[in-house]
């Protein structure tokens, strides 16, 4: 056989994948061989296991709803997700009528109810939004539904879950200088929406958002003040409430920003006769 012929041939295939091959193994050693921080994550053993590091800093939307799909993986098996489709199915109506007003419309938003009496409402990551049957029972009509829809999306807005994460990584030193493994954040995630308070400023920037949502939605923006008087008023605080500022500087700054908006008097979705009748399963 004539290996001349085969000489050029082999070279250029030499050029093209030997060389980049050994110069990736160099420049792998020398990254290991660097010294790092102690709390620096070892990244052979990553690569070899093929790990997913995430960083919360510069978290990119599609890896948002990923994460957050992961998330409701995980967050069906710590709570019940109702299968009961007319309650579902009028909980994202009232989810989509709000989404066209969000300043997030690249998040494919998903609403779900939660069958568990406790007044409560929560939301993780790229657009999952869970509702308590509890509170739609104790909404009085749409618009007060509405209006905690769009405070839970205003906590989605405003990145606040993605914060706090990162605060708690940071904290319990699972951070690297890499950035933070994805089944360690989908475990933190889930932790901080079903266990944990929001901040004040926080639960104060998703009020601010929620109320702009709801009224450019049409819905009342009386609902949001009513709903909260109506909750403190029980005498023992909700869930929903709970783990939140104090309801009565809520209501007051909440009241204090429909007052700078005189000329909206809408009474869209305050007919409780009708949000009955849409979520007459529950009040059968």
């Amino acid at each position: 056989m004539n290996w001349n012929r085969f000489l050029p041939t082999y070279r250029l295939w030499q050029r093209r994948w030997i060389y980049p091959v050994i110069s990736s193994i160099v420049a792998l050693s020398l990254c290991l061989s660097t010294s790092l921080p102690s709390r620096a994550i070892d990244l052979l053993p990553l690569l070899l296991q093929g790990a997913q590091i995430l960083q919360l800093s510069n978290l990119s939307t599609n890896q948002e709803v990923e994460l957050g799909r992961q998330m409701n993986d995980q967050v069906g098996q710590e709570v019940r997700i109702s299968r009961n489709q007319q309650l579902t199915n009028y909980v994202s109506q009232v989810g989509r009528r709000l989404v066209l007003n969000a300043n997030r419309p690249n998040i494919p938003y998903t609403f779900q109810v939660v069958e568990d009496e406790q007044i409560n409402a929560f939301a993780t990551l790229g657009g999952f939004v869970y509702i308590h049957t509890g509170l739609l029972k104790a909404a009085d009509n749409e618009a007060e539904l509405a209006s905690v829809i769009g405070h839970e999306m205003g906590h989605i807005e405003g990145k606040h879950l993605i914060e706090q994460m990162k605060q708690r990584a940071i904290a319990s030193g699972v951070a690297s200088v890499t950035g933070l493994d994805r089944s360690q954040a989908v475990a933190i995630g889930v932790d901080l929406a079903l266990n944990r308070p929001r901040s004040r400023k926080d639960e104060f920037d998703a009020d601010a958002r929620g109320l702009r949502i709801l009224t450019r939605s049409g819905y009342s923006p009386r609902a949001a003040v009513s709903f909260m008087r109506k909750l403190q008023s029980q005498g023992s605080i909700p869930t929903f409430l709970s783990t939140h500022p104090a309801t009565g500087d809520r209501i007051d700054r909440l009241q204090q920003q429909i007052n700078q908006f005189p000329q909206i008097n809408s009474n869209y979705g305050l007919d409780s006769a009708s949000y009955r009748s849409n979520l007459q399963v529950l009040f059968r």
